[in-house]
């Protein structure tokens, strides 16, 4: 297969780079006289800089209104905890190696004897990872110190230079992108980075720069975010207009959606434009229950009500719908819901470290979790050879027609015919009546980004719902100034009150909810319900309840709560990060701080 071929010429690459040039030479002293003459090591080089989304990013949504997690690794869930976060205490981030490694093979893939037009597609290959690679600095530190060339370690000028502006580093990202843009191929093979995959990137960066602008009064640069927005908008037109690319869809709602996250083969999915590959021969895809809901990460209530109603109309229009039992939850809805979520009647095949009791799944609950289960990206299959040949989406058509349509919304430019073109067919996809151009307004949107146009409300909105847990939720919230959202306690099914209660819709109760005072019954001794099926026990109390396996918000009703405090999120310093202060002692000019951080 091509994906396969294409998979073990990385694999050899990879391995003569490592073995053959880089562990050969010093960095001090790389012998480029003995490298960057073929084309052969050009694409070498350029392999070793690959670093797309895997499986890991189901979980990336953890710490924002999506998904709850555990994880003590969450940058930001730390520093909204913490009593004094400063550049002492936050010290990831500022790393350089790989831009050394960029620019190294910018200096030197002059030297190669190839065509002109193959020197300028492997330079706009570098020049795209060098973008990309800033585009992360900015995001952190807003001024950043921009190098283009390779840094000697007797170069006092470069290594001790003041931090570039924001607006200077922004400028210098884009001439990279527009470069690779217009130089990069199309004609590769399945897994490489190609013209389409760099506008992609160019459109999202874009659309980042120009809302982050529009909506962070503190840079001072909201008159240029027009700039950007547009820039984002016509990289995603062009694909579009390319005719490459379009959503998968083989007339199955219900179905078509899941099936872009749980195939083993995605090289001819007419909507991928980048994936990372894998073959359980060479390189498995690293995928396990983990991301389902028990271990680390677990889908929250919050994402749950955001999904419209099948007929189109808020979910938070219905009666009670804060109150709403979890089968009654998914009634009706988007079906976008139910290949995202673990729904009533869902049935396991997999059972796992993390996933036990295969058959038709009964929410299983624990301390921390909100006892929602996320089935996108998870791997329904007990076979090893099936879940380690899943293939990933890093980069899917539909976050290009969502580029677009925030774009040209943005831009005051949304019409009909653009809805046509973009978030129309994404709903058709999932059986969902086409986009309103006067939706209305909803309060629950409202409460989180305030006093925007109806139409930026929904297409947020769609943005949410088609690319959750695919790892946009928290540049979202960053770029659209809602940072204050990260405060919301993720939160969990709900329950008026103990007892019994049924979690597969089928009328029939399958767990019990019994005080946090009370004892578990010996298994033998567990009631059993009318199917036969003994009844699951899980004491429940407050947040503070130490005998308590389930943490309601109310004590014996509620949500279910995953933790007492989110903490507080200061703005606008939270939306940054400092430079380590070791970095600070060793070059002064790198100070101040900015955004109120020490």
């Amino acid at each position: 297969m091509k994906k396969t071929i294409y998979l073990l010429s990385v694999l050899v690459l990879l391995t003569a780079c490592n073995d053959d040039f880089m562990n050969r030479h010093p960095r001090t002293e790389i012998g480029v006289e003995r490298f960057f003459n073929t084309e052969e090591d050009l694409k070498m080089y350029i392999y070793g800089l690959y670093n797309f989304p895997g499986h890991g990013t189901y979980a990336a949504d953890g710490g924002t209104d999506n998904q709850a997690t555990t994880s003590g690794a969450v940058e930001i869930k730390n520093i909204m905890a913490a009593a004094n976060p400063s550049s002492s205490t936050v010290t990831s981030g500022w790393s350089w190696d790989r831009l050394r490694s960029i620019n190294l093979f910018l200096a030197n893939v002059g030297r190669a004897d190839v065509a002109p037009d193959v020197k300028a597609h492997y330079e706009g290959l570098a020049r795209f990872f060098r973008a990309r690679f800033y585009m992360d600095k900015v995001k952190r530190y807003s001024d950043v110190p921009w190098y283009e060339n390779v840094i000697e370690t007797n170069d006092d000028e470069a290594l001790f230079k003041a931090r570039d502006s924001r607006d200077l580093v922004i400028q210098k990202i884009f001439e990279d992108y527009q470069f690779a843009a217009e130089n990069v191929k199309t004609d590769q093979p399945a897994g490489a980075l190609d013209k389409w995959g760099v506008l992609t990137y160019m459109s999202r960066d874009a659309l980042y720069e120009g809302t982050f602008r529009k909506y962070h009064n503190e840079l001072g640069l909201a008159s240029t975010a027009n700039t950007y927005l547009q820039m984002a908008r016509d990289a995603a037109k062009r694909i579009m207009d390319s005719k490459e690319f379009t959503l998968h869809t083989t007339g199955k709602p219900g179905e078509d959606y899941l099936a872009i996250f749980r195939s083993g083969d995605l090289s001819t999915n007419p909507e991928i434009i980048l994936a990372t590959y894998y073959d359980p021969k060479e390189v498995t895809a690293g995928t396990s229950e983990w991301n389902f809901g028990n271990y680390e990460p677990s889908p929250a209530k919050d994402l749950v009500l955001s999904y419209l109603m099948k007929d189109g109309s808020f979910y938070s229009s219905q009666s009670g719908y804060r109150t709403k039992p979890f089968v009654d939850e998914f009634q009706n809805r988007d079906p976008r819901l139910s290949q995202t979520y673990a729904y009533p009647g869902w049935e396991l095949i997999q059972t796992a470290t993390y996933v036990s009791g295969a058959g038709i799944y009964i929410q299983q609950f624990n301390k921390n979790f909100t006892g929602y289960h996320l089935i996108k990206g998870f791997v329904n299959n007990k076979e090893a050879d099936v879940y380690n040949d899943l293939d990933y989406p890093a980069l899917r058509y539909a976050e290009v027609l969502l580029n677009y349509a925030e774009a040209k919304a943005e831009l005051n430019e949304f019409t009909q015919t653009d809805a046509e073109l973009s978030v129309n067919l994404l709903r058709r996809r999932a059986g969902m009546p086409d986009f309103n151009m006067n939706p209305g307004t909803e309060p629950l949107s409202v409460a989180k980004f305030g006093n925007i146009s109806a139409l930026l409300h929904e297409i947020r909105r769609e943005r949410r719902v088609e690319l959750a847990f695919e790892g946009f939720r928290y540049d979202d919230l960053m770029r659209w100034n809602a940072g204050k959202v990260l405060e919301k306690i993720p939160e969990g099914l709900y329950f008026p009150s103990l007892g019994k209660f049924d979690l597969t819709g089928d009328g029939v109760e399958d767990i019990y909810l019994i005080p946090s005072s009370g004892s578990i019954p010996a298994d033998a001794d567990k009631e059993v319900n009318s199917k036969g099926v003994k009844l699951v026990y899980y004491r429940t109390g407050g947040i503070d309840d130490s005998n308590a396996t389930v943490y309601l918000s109310n004590g014996t009703s509620g949500t279910i709560i995953t933790t007492k405090s989110m903490g507080t999120f200061v703005e606008p310093k939270y939306y940054y990060r400092p430079v380590p202060v070791q970095q600070i002692t060793l070059n002064p000019a790198l100070g101040p701080q900015l955004f109120g951080w020490e």
